[in-house]
């Protein structure tokens, strides 16, 4: 599986197990929700910066989105 494709679920996994909407994740990791969007679809190729931006939005460590 592409690897945008497996952070991107995560994300989303995470966001939803929190109860947030891609807005709310904007917001609480200071980038844009049709950026949140193309990240969780795989569309977009991240960054690390904007990884650690979204993990720190989701209380979580960068590491989670590498577990097996």
């Amino acid at each position: 599986m592409d690897i945008r494709i497996s952070v991107g679920n995560k994300i989303r996994e995470l966001r939803r197990k929190q109860n947030l909407s891609q807005e709310d994740l904007a917001h609480l990791s200071g980038l844009d929700r049709t950026y949140i969007n193309s990240v969780e679809n795989g569309r977009r190729n991240i960054t690390i910066i904007s990884l650690e931006k979204i993990a720190n939005g989701l209380k979580v460590k960068v590491s989670i989105f590498f577990d097996a």
